[in-house]
Parts: structure tokens; C-alpha cells; sequence
């Protein structure tokens, strides 16, 4: 008889260790531990998303056959960690070793391998593509741009082909989605499921345990099971996928949603197999139900940028979430935790974050992860707040969108350049300036949007490294011909800036 560990990110009934043992011999292992709650200061919303999740599986398992045996947090028995409830329960049931589906975690890849017990790893089969694959793919190239990986994966899956060629003619749709804020959004937002009596349970335990846990946790409105996930994939694909293209990168003041699937929570967590909602998402298009740039913009985020970040993240190694590539050292900002800010922009950003424990890709990337690379917040603390506030946060997919595309600490592995921009750019996709107090039409002054000082401050800081990028060059000439007086009033008044956030004052 063997152990069968079930995470909490593995909550998908083909998962590779439970396909490969036997229900009538082997016993299921899940647990709720303190390590994995707490090794960074999770939202709220999360735990009890996991754990609601988690011990519904278990329900599941348990009709379908298996003995699950199940540790909850509040348990006497409890040894705090996923190893030291592997070794108890081997010790209660005289199993022969354990069996488990590699996590996405080289933490949790470590702590297993270093168990007194046999242990057999088994491949994550739920990803499109191996760990092998995406070597091969990578070997030999001087750059590894999600692009030309996204095409393989296209070619590998079928979706959105015309034989061997791109449906439509061209990969990647990408131009057609890219419009400013709608006045309107048609669209009333993801399916909301009123908690019932097993995820009420999980409430009061996460309120009286994260109490002190940056995030709201109520009202809680997760889908918990892969029933539910996907009664909303359903909902989104007829109400949200038709316009999704055209206005996934854009941003209002009073809507959380507008037309974003909001699932990568379920995906990451193994309610929704990838592909399948992929090809859900591929027969809306062939039925006429959306147009070809919204599909293949949602298809690309998922057979193209979730599988590529996780090759990324593999290939790299456990020590990929230290890397500091530009030198920042500076502490995040208490603005990220909710304190007050005059910029409305990061305001909105970090209310929503703790509202929905979500924001959507352009808020992450273009707002609080520009800010954070224009200001020069040390990557590792970027990296443990990404990780802690959003519920579909894992460190395989977090840590390459952070370290790599957001803050360009891995050196230009994930992006070509640093994704930084001025103020114009979150005014032309956004209504957040409009309400701001600060003025992103200012470039100097006492009114100046701070994206805007602090765009160029980091641009002459780092102009050793950057200025022959040829993607940044025309930036740099812009610079360049600023007369002298403007360029001492930006960056002194950037300084100034900086210099009043790490006080801790209004910024």
C-alpha cells in the first residue's frame, strides 16, 4: 500500500499520481498545513479558496472509491507541513512509500525529496508541453520569446489551425486588442456562487486564523468545485469571451471585470483543464460566437504564455526568484498594503487586489509592476507581494511574470526590455487619470504624474545597460533632447519623490 499526495494546486481527477495508482489499495493524502498557508502572507480569499477546493475533491474522491485521508488546519494531529504529514500518515498506515505529481514549487520539490520515505515523482501531465519539450525548444536560441513557442504549441494542439497554417492566416491577433476603455461594459462580470454550508466552514476557520492578512474575505464568491468553474467558463465564453480581445488591456475606475474570464484561479488550481477550455473557447469562434482576435488572444495567454512562464520557471531553477538584475534594493512601498496614495491609478489597483484577491494582466504589468520597476523596489519583495495577494498565484506561474516580464530581474530571459511606460500610456487605456489628483499631462511641477518623473529617472539611472537596446533607443533620444534646466527639474523632482515615499509620507 502506498501514499497518494494530492495538492492543493491538483485538484483535477486525471492528475498523473492518481491515474497511475490503484483506489482499492492506495490511500489519498491531502492536506491543510501552516507551512503551505502561510510561507507568505496569502489573501485571504485564497486560503479559503484552496481550502473550500480541497475539501471538496476529497468529497469527490471519496465517492468515486478512494480513502482520503484528510488533515484540516484546525486538526490536534496537524505536524504543520505537507512532509510531516506524509511521514505520520505513512507511520499510521505502514504504507510502502509515497506517490505524488511533481509541484510547482521548487520548495515543495525540495521538502519531498528530503523525506525519510520512498517517494516516486511523477510528470505534471495537465501542461501541454514537458519540461523536456520546452529544453528542446529552448537549446541553441539566443532568445526565448513566448512567440515562436506559442506557434509549436499551436501546432501541437491543432487549435486555431487551417492545416498547417494559422487560422486566419496570421498567429497572433494581438493589434486588434489594444482598445482604450469602453463607455460602457455589456457584460455583468463572473459568476458569483453564494458560499454553502462546506465553504462557510472554511470561512470562519480562515477569519479566525488570517484575520491579520492583507485582503478581503468576504463577501466570497470563488467557484469551488469544477462544477461551478465550469458553469462560469460557460457564462463568461457567451457573455464575456465576444469583446474580451478588443478591451483586455484596458482599465475603469468602476469595474473589476470588464470582459476578463477571470479563471486563471481555477485553471492554476485544477477545476478547468486547460485545453479543454481552450477548445470551448476555439468552438465559439468556429460557431460564430466571437471573433477571431478575441479568441486567439485568450488561446495565446494559455497554450502560449501560461506554458511558456512555466518552462521559464523549470528551466531556471530554484534560484530564478533571487535575481536582481538592475540592483534595486528599495522596500515596497506601504501603498501595495493599502495604505493611502494620491496616485488613483495604484489606488484602484491595490483596492481591487484586496477586494477579489484578482486584477486583471495590464493592472499587474503596467501599473503596480511599472511602478515598482520605476521606482526601484527590490524584485524579492515585488515577487513575495505578487505571490501573497492574488489568488492564482503560484510561484511557477507568478515568479517569471514577476522577476522576468514585470521587473526585468532575470536580465532579458522573459522580455526584451523593460514593459515600462509614462503616465500617457494608463491614461490613453484607462479613466484613472481622470480622477486623479496628481496630472498626467504635467511632466514637471508640483501636479506632475509620478509615472511620468520617475520614467525618465529610470531611464538615466540605467542608461549604461539600456541605451543600446534597440527597442529603447528612440526613448533615449527623446531624452537627449530635452534641454538641461527640464532634466535636472525631472529627476530632482523624481528624487524628491522617492525620497517622500520611503519616509512614508503621502505620495
Amino acid at each position: 500500500m502506498r501514499l497518494v499526495l494530492v495538492l492543493g494546486d491538483q485538484l483535477s481527477s486525471g492528475l498523473s499520481a492518481l491515474l497511475k495508482t490503484d483506489k482499492a489499495t492506495d490511500i489519498v493524502v491531502m492536506a491543510e498545513v501552516a507551512d503551505e498557508a502561510s510561507y507568505v502572507p496569502h489573501h485571504p480569499k485564497k486560503i479559503a479558496f484552496t481550502f473550500s477546493a480541497m475539501r471538496k475533491f476529497a468529497d469527490k474522491l471519496r465517492k468515486e472509491g478512494w480513502v482520503v485521508a484528510y488533515t484540516k488546519l484546525d486538526d490536534q494531529a496537524n505536524t504543520g507541513s505537507i512532509a510531516g504529514e506524509l511521514i505520520r500518515r505513512a507511520a499510521e498506515y505502514d504504507a510502502s512509500g509515497v506517490v505524488y505529481t511533481e509541484p510547482g514549487e521548487w520548495r515543495l520539490i525540495e521538502a519531498l525529496g528530503a523525506m525519510p520515505l520512498k517517494t516516486h515523482s511523477l510528470p505534471d501531465t495537465r501542461f501541454i508541453a514537458t519540461h523536456q519539450e520546452f529544453d528542446d525548444w529552448a537549446k541553441g536560441r539566443k532568445q526565448l520569446r513566448m512567440e515562436y513557442f506559442y506557434r509549436d504549441m499551436r501546432r501541437k494542439t491543432g487549435l486555431l489551425m487551417d492545416g498547417d497554417k494559422p487560422e486566419g492566416g496570421k498567429w497572433n491577433y494581438d493589434h486588434d486588442n489594444r482598445k482604450p476603455a469602453p463607455d460602457q461594459v455589456d457584460y455583468p462580470g463572473p459568476m458569483r456562487f453564494a458560499p454553502d454550508e462546506a465553504v462557510q466552514e472554511v470561512l470562519m476557520l480562515v477569519g479566525r486564523r488570517f484575520a491579520e492578512n492583507f485582503g478581503d474575505l468576504t463577501p466570497f464568491w470563488f467557484a469551488t468545485d469544477t462544477d461551478q468553474a465550469r458553469q462560469h467558463l460557460a457564462h463568461w465564453l457567451t457573455g464575456g469571451l465576444p469583446k474580451f480581445g478588443d478591451f483586455q488591456d484596458a482599465m475603469i475606475n468602476d469595474n473589476r471585470f470588464l470582459y476578463h474570464a477571470v479563471i486563471g484561479l481555477y485553471i492554476n488550481a485544477g477545476l478547468l483543464d486547460p485545453l479543454e477550455v481552450c477548445q470551448k473557447a476555439e468552438q465559439a469562434y468556429y460557431d460564430g460566437h466571437a471573433p477571431l482576435n478575441a479568441v486567439e488572444g485568450f488561446i495565446r495567454q494559455i497554450i502560449g504564455w501560461r506554458e511558456y512562464v512555466r518552462g521559464i520557471y523549470f528551466r531556471e531553477g530554484p534560484g530564478y526568484t533571487t535575481r536582481n538584475a538592475l540592483g534595486h534594493d528599495r522596500k515596497l512601498p506601504a501603498m501595495y498594503w493599502g495604505s493611502e496614495t494620491k496616485m488613483n491609478c495604484m489606488d484602484k489597483s491595490v483596492d481591487q487586489t484586496k477586494a477579489e484577491a484578482y486584477a486583471h494582466h495590464i493592472q499587474r504589468l503596467m501599473v503596480t509592476g511599472n511602478f515598482a520597476l520605476l521606482a526601484g523596489i527590490a524584485p524579492a519583495e515585488v515577487h513575495g507581494w505578487y505571490l501573497a495577494v492574488y489568488a492564482d498565484a503560484y510561484e511557477w506561474v507568478e515568479a517569471p511574470n514577476v522577476i522576468g516580464m514585470s521587473q526585468f530581474a532575470d536580465n532579458g530571459i522573459v522580455a526584451s526590455k523593460p514593459y515600462i511606460s509614462s503616465g500617457n500610456y494608463i491614461h490613453k487605456m484607462s479613466d484613472y487619470c481622470g480622477t486623479c489628483t496628481y496630472r498626467v499631462q504635467d511632466k514637471t511641477g508640483e501636479n506632475a504624474c509620478p509615472f511620468n518623473l520617475l520614467y525618465w529617472h529610470f531611464l538615466d539611472r540605467h542608461r549604461a545597460r539600456f541605451s543600446g537596446n534597440p527597442r529603447m533607443g528612440n526613448m533615449y533620444r527623446v531624452w537627449d533632447r530635452m534641454d538641461d534646466v527640464r532634466k535636472e527639474a525631472v529627476l530632482r523632482e523624481a528624487n524628491d519623490f522617492l525620497q517622500r515615499m520611503d519616509a512614508g509620507e503621502l505620495v
